[in-house]
């Protein structure tokens, strides 16, 4: 009997769970509604599946369970200890210890929001609780707590929410690759149910509504053919109940709602076409009506289309438009008819009613009232005969882009609540329930009705973020928005401080503090530069410098604070001095030079260890690292120092100096291809290179995590982002895959990062997703990951197909010990002399022969890191390599992604011309001239040699046994064995030989920033 118990206790899935949830809901209606439903709905509320899309439900169910057996059943089901979900109560969320976390970066707080959706009331009884989304975040903000707490699940930003009716059922759906629909528990933050794979033929979805029982959702695809779909979601069902696919004469529909009296009814409207839905349950058929409006309709002008509502008597639609016009729609129900195909439901335009003339932005209903929003501010109540009942405009606001009321019904009035008089006649007390206001400007009010009182309670900026900067020993972080906001928050305590606003046009593109903390330096997008006050943002200079035309893209101070340096988007690098001027110190210009041929990526102050004195790098992505020499500059005149190339193909995206982890001072540039290099800070020698973090694209800006302790300084650690994701890197960088962690932050790209002064804490900002998330680090759970991953080699043996035992490493070790033979002679008779280690003069055979053709720059690279790998600890020059070096330098140097077509075709792109075929080609002539004539070029001999190897004319390898030779170079004649015209695909499979596989045709990251 217990194993019987057990088998049945099993049968409640999670789907019972939030049904039970569902019905015990605080308004009661869904139970009610439930215990009048027929046999069939019961089961599928019950987590029976119902028929699949386009199948006719049947009239008769057959049970498994018996009478008897089925009470037994809902009996220990009732017995039963209730879920999270189903035995939870709604002030539980902000009660839950959220400090413990496992995961290496947690996202603790989120500052802006996306002021382009709308912001719900959830609660107002004894904490006031907002929802809103934040890029690919919804935030569940309580004000009187000061707390947030994050539905993080989404790939892709938010495109659309809604709420149930009781507030407790929350859904989000995004827009992108991967898009979902989740449907979450308000009362906890769990997600119930998630829909994967929503809109398969779509970029994601655009509107999204939920029925005022929260029982089925609707959505509209964001895709050239829209499709709208109902969703049983309770039922956990992966596909939609029904679909209809909008043709393109209806324009984008991108707003949609239930009526709230009639699961089956819907509308939606984009700027120029109204939609009215009925959705036949019972053949899981959604029928539109969907007349289309001129002009001659009313004989009047009628505007573009804002927002829809159902009318409160029922029997008519509202849509209000961007004249200031309601056009009203009679909602034409047929009686049912005794014939088999009954007339449908449709509607049609009654009447234009100019309304205001302000152009209406929101349209609602609450209680018995018609409410409107309005791009001047305004807000406007009416009865439904659509007379004025009262309004409010001396609050003087931005354009209206949402407004959502209290679930609470507003309170009787008492003597001590202050309603004001409506503007009818009789002036009675205009009774409303508290609401809350969003506006354009990025602005959330509260508005509580019994003393007309308007409280600010979010203000962000309303364009894109692009500027962060924290203070060098406050908790403060500094937030700066193309829009000419700064605003300055403390992120211990999540409170706004100060914030500045200037005027029109000087937007802010980069933020810096001075190592003192009194200044923060702001570069702006129209080319001026501002040094102010970093506790009041009052300027600290007289007038803003003004030496560039373009954006100022990087701002850096020395370590004394007595040099400040800007780069622009022209490529220009200017510096700036404090001098003593009458007694005080002032900021003089000093000089500009425009050292760069494209963008600048990083500009580095750093110290000469010798004189203590600063110096000043740039880094290009012309791949030109440039040092300037400060002591030898005048007033417009900047001296370099010393240029060098930093690599051959890939661009570098970062720089940073190196912390003192060894006796030798490195530089740290990350590059597109995904690898980190070391740099001698003196000789600008590649000491290194390695393999970085692997995330879907390069590192785009880096920094040393902060330490305050010498213990600390003992284990370092690197905070990373790339384009949507931050991550951490545990010190010394080695390759390790496991040493690495990422999680997405901004999925549309991230445009800066900053670190606490303590390192307890990462920013994050993401542009034009108007946000900044502050990640609490958590490096023990990073620590750990590593120590899973296991030891010494065993990491990098994952790295290779087939791991230690695999046929690739085999085939290496073969290779290892073969090239021992043929550096001692393939034909010499002398005792062998087997070692663990080949010389370094073979290191690039051994490369080529298992995959890996590294250019003559990279094999001097190799070299170099070999040599000198111990040079600083015992002075000696390493001459040979062994098996497990090797291994690790091939594992950081060779292409992250194999072979791929990417970089070939992008060659082949700027060299070639489009033939016959429109493929891009290069004629025979025109590539061996490129061969000898640029880059690392080859003699003629060389390239003969080389093709006759690659043609089968040498198939023991080029000057590798020249006893074998069967054809000279000289004797190869190219126009018989190479075709006049040469693609990519030709080049790569047929002349080199190289194995592309279908997977590994592309690059993840192969754009065209990468020629």
């Amino acid at each position: 009997m217990s194993s019987q118990l057990d088998f049945d206790l099993e049968l409640v899935s999670s789907e019972e769970q939030v049904l039970r949830a569902l019905g015990s809901q605080p308004s009661g209606e869904l139970g009610d509604k439930t215990d009048q439903m027929p046999p069939y709905e019961l089961d599928q509320e019950r987590g029976v599946s119902g028929p699949e899309k386009g199948e006719r439900r049947p009239k008769k169910r057959v049970s498994y369970f018996t009478e008897e057996k089925a009470k037994e059943f809902q009996s220990r089901v009732s017995a039963l200890k209730g879920s999270l979900v189903s035995a939870t109560y709604e002030n539980i969320l902000f009660q839950k210890d959220v400090s413990a976390s496992v995961y290496p970066l947690t996202m603790t707080w989120k500052y802006g929001w996306n002021s382009s959706l709308p912001v719900f009331y959830i609660q107002d009884k004894k904490q006031r609780v907002l929802l809103y989304a934040s890029a690919h975040t919804a935030v569940i903000y309580s004000v009187l707590r000061n707390d947030q707490r994050h539905l993080q699940g989404h790939p892709n930003v938010i495109s659309c929410l809604c709420v149930s009716e009781d507030r407790r059922w929350i859904a989000t759906a995004d827009k992108g690759p991967n898009c979902l629909i989740i449907i979450w528990d308000s009362f906890t933050g769990i997600p119930v149910h998630t829909i994967f794979d929503s809109c398969p033929e779509g970029n994601g979805i655009r509107a999204i509504a939920i029925t005022r029982d929260a029982k089925y959702l609707a959505t509209i695809s964001d895709a050239e053919i829209q499709k709208v779909c109902i969703w049983r979601w309770t039922l956990a069902a992966e596909t939609p109940a029904c679909t209809l696919d909008l043709p393109k004469e209806y324009g984008f529909q991108n707003y949609l709602i239930f009526n709230p009296t009639n699961n089956k009814e819907l509308v939606s409207n984009s700027k120029t076409q109204i939609i009215y839905y009925l959705w036949n349950e019972e053949r899981d058929i959604l029928t539109h009506s969907a007349p289309f409006l001129t002009e001659k309709t009313f004989n009047k002008l009628v505007g573009k289309f804002s927002q829809s509502v159902f009318h409160l008597n029922l029997t008519q639609m509202l849509s209000a438009t961007t004249e200031g016009k309601l056009v009203v729609w009679d909602v034409c129900r047929p009686p049912a008819a005794a014939s088999a195909s009954p007339a449908l439901p449709f509607i049609r335009p009654c009447k234009l009613v100019h309304l205001q003339k302000e152009g209406i932005t929101v349209l609602t209903t609450v209680d018995s009232y018609i409410v409107t929003g309005d791009i001047k501010g305004n807000i406007k109540f009416y009865d439904h005969t659509l007379s004025i009942v009262n309004w409010f405009s001396h609050f003087k606001l931005s354009s209206i882009r949402t407004l959502s009321f209290s679930k609470t019904p507003a309170s009787a009035p008492t003597e001590k609540s202050n309603y004001p008089s409506d503007c009818t006649l009789k002036g009675d007390l205009f009774i409303v329930r508290n609401f809350i206001i969003g506006t354009s400007d990025a602005v959330v009010y509260h508005l509580k009705a019994d003393e007309t009182k308007l409280e600010k309670l979010l203000i962000e900026p309303r364009e894109a973020i692009c500027a962060i900067a924290c203070h060098p020993y406050q908790p403060f972080i500094a937030i700066g928005s193309v829009c000419g906001m700064i605003k300055v928050w403390d992120y211990e305590k999540k409170e706004y401080l100060f914030s500045r606003v200037f005027e029109k046009g000087l937007g802010i593109q980069s933020l810096t503090y001075n190592p003192e903390g009194a200044l923060l330096g702001a570069g702006f997008t129209e080319g001026t530069v501002h040094i102010l006050d970093a506790m009041s943002l009052e300027n600290g200079i007289p007038e803003p410098f003004k030496y560039s035309r373009t954006s100022v893209t990087h701002i850096s101070f020395s370590h004394d604070s007595m040099y400040m340096a800007t780069a622009d988007a022209n490529f220009t690098v200017a510096v700036f001095m404090v001098k003593v001027r009458n007694g005080q110190r002032v900021w003089e210009y000093l000089a500009r030079l425009r050292s760069h041929r494209k963008s600048i990526r990083s500009l580095l102050f750093g110290v000469h260890l010798d004189s203590n004195e600063p110096r000043l790098l740039s880094l290009g992505r012309d791949r030109l690292l440039i040092e300037y020499n400060l002591p030898k500059s005048s007033k417009d005149h900047l001296e370099v120092l010393d240029i060098h190339q930093t690599d051959q193909g890939n661009y570098p995206t970062c720089m940073i100096w190196y912390p003192p982890l060894i006796k030798e001072l490195f530089l740290l540039i990350s590059n597109s291809g995904y690898k980190v290099k070391l740099f001698n800070s003196t000789t600008k020698m590649c000491r290194k290179t390695l393999l970085g973090p692997l995330y879907g694209s390069p590192m785009e800006q880096v920094q040393v995590l902060p330490v305050k302790t010498t213990y600390e300084m003992q284990k370092r650690y690197l905070v990373f982002i790339n384009r949507d994701k931050v991550g951490l890197q545990i010190l010394p960088i080695d390759g390790n895959p496991h040493k690495t962690s990422a999680i997405v932050c901004h999925p549309n790209g991230t445009t800066g990062m900053t670190l606490s002064h303590d390192g307890r804490y990462v920013f994050t900002a993401g542009g034009q997703d108007l946000s900044v998330v502050q990640w609490e680090v958590n490096l023990s759970a990073l620590e750990a990951a590593v120590s899973l991953g296991g030891e010494d080699l065993t990491p990098f043996y994952g790295l290779v197909s087939g791991g230690r035992e695999g046929k690739f490493y085999r085939e290496l070790e073969d290779y290892f010990y073969y090239s021992q033979l043929r550096s001692q002679g393939i034909d010499t008779m002398e005792t062998r002399k087997a070692s663990e280690h080949i010389c370094l003069s073979e290191m690039p055979f051994v490369m080529r022969a298992i995959g890996f053709y590294p250019s003559e720059e990279k094999i001097e690279d190799m070299f170099n890191e070999i040599k000198f790998s111990e040079y600083v600890d015992t002075g000696k020059v390493l001459d040979r390599i062994n098996l497990p070096d090797f291994l690790k330098v091939y594992l950081n140097h060779r292409p992250p992604f194999g072979n791929t077509m990417d970089t070939i075709q992008m060659s082949f792109d700027i060299l070639g011309y489009t033939n016959a075929e429109g493929k891009k080609a290069i004629r025979r002539e025109d590539l061996l001239r490129l061969l000898l004539t640029k880059g690392e070029h080859m003699t003629e001999e060389e390239m003969s040699d080389c093709f006759a190897t690659l043609l089968g004319l040498n198939p023991e390898g080029w000057k590798s046994e020249p006893a074998t030779y069967s054809v000279k170079g000289s004797e190869v004649c190219f126009e018989e064995e190479l075709p006049e015209e040469i693609t990519a695909e030709i080049f790569a499979t047929h002349i080199l030989g190289l194995t592309i596989s279908p997977d590994s045709r592309r690059d993840p990251s192969a754009t065209e920033e990468n020629v």
